[in-house]
């Protein structure tokens, strides 16, 4: 399970954690999908609910299409998911 919690007491639960996603650098691509996403004037705990769930949805169709993958395979898939 993965545990997004806010300053203000706000905690949101994600489960369904996918291993394919233990690769080098798949961190770095959640952070750039939440700061992408509150750059663009979504609250901060929605933008890292939101960026968690895309990136997980991104990196579970990815396994399912590729097996393995790299973190810089993720990027345009999430792209796919944010239209």
């Amino acid at each position: 399970m993965l545990y997004i919690a806010s300053p203000e007491g706000k905690l949101a639960v994600l489960e369904g954690l996918n291993p394919a996603m233990g690769t080098g650098g798949s961190g770095d691509v959640l952070a750039g999908c939440i700061v992408g996403l509150a750059a663009q004037g979504m609250d901060p705990f929605a933008a890292a609910c939101t960026g968690a769930v895309m990136h997980q949805k991104a990196g579970k169709e990815l396994y399912e299409k590729a097996g393995i993958f790299t973190a810089d395979q993720l990027i345009p898939e999430i792209a796919l998911l944010a239209r």
